[in-house]
């Protein structure tokens, strides 16, 4: 196996860092697209948990302007990223790497959130929480998307 091989894994595992439900959802809409998967997927192939997965991202970019949201690194959020990131890093990764791409994305995922929180912070004090919420949410679901465009194959091929 290269380190070439899990590049998805660890970029996935980026975008976890500042939305944890965007690399589930984004691979949730792709699987409903037709696309499939180069390693094993885990829950996200069963309706119940793949609509779910996309709901939840809906909810989380809603609720991350909340003046009430929590940052994103206390314990919750972080579990949340590091389950996300290693489901969809071991989805993203080859087939028979599926642990190391999870192992990646969760060791890119966790300590970038904090990165992420820190230039989330700096750009709230600038021009507001609602503001630099949406551009962020723009980055880092356009992040995710490509991420998983470039990585999954039709189903057909």
């Amino acid at each position: 196996m290269q380190i070439r091989s899990l590049i998805s894994s660890a970029l996935i595992g980026a975008v976890a860092s500042a939305r944890s439900m965007t690399p589930m959802a984004t691979i949730a809409a792709a699987r409903l697209a037709g696309r499939q998967t180069p390693g094993k997927l885990v829950l996200l192939g069963r309706p119940v948990i793949k609509f779910g997965a996309l709901a939840m991202g809906v909810g989380e970019l809603l609720g991350d302007k909340m003046k009430t949201a929590p940052d994103r690194t206390v314990f919750l959020g972080l579990l949340a990223r590091v389950l996300s990131a290693g489901i969809a890093g071991a989805a993203l990764a080859p087939r028979g790497s599926e642990r190391a791409g999870a192992a990646v994305a969760v060791a890119t995922a966790v300590p970038l959130a904090y990165l992420t929180l820190a230039g989330r912070k700096r750009a709230m004090a600038q021009i507001g929480q609602t503001r630099s919420g949406l551009i962020e949410d723009a980055l880092i679901v356009a992040a995710g998307a490509a991420v998983v465009a470039l990585t999954m194959r039709s189903k057909q091929g």
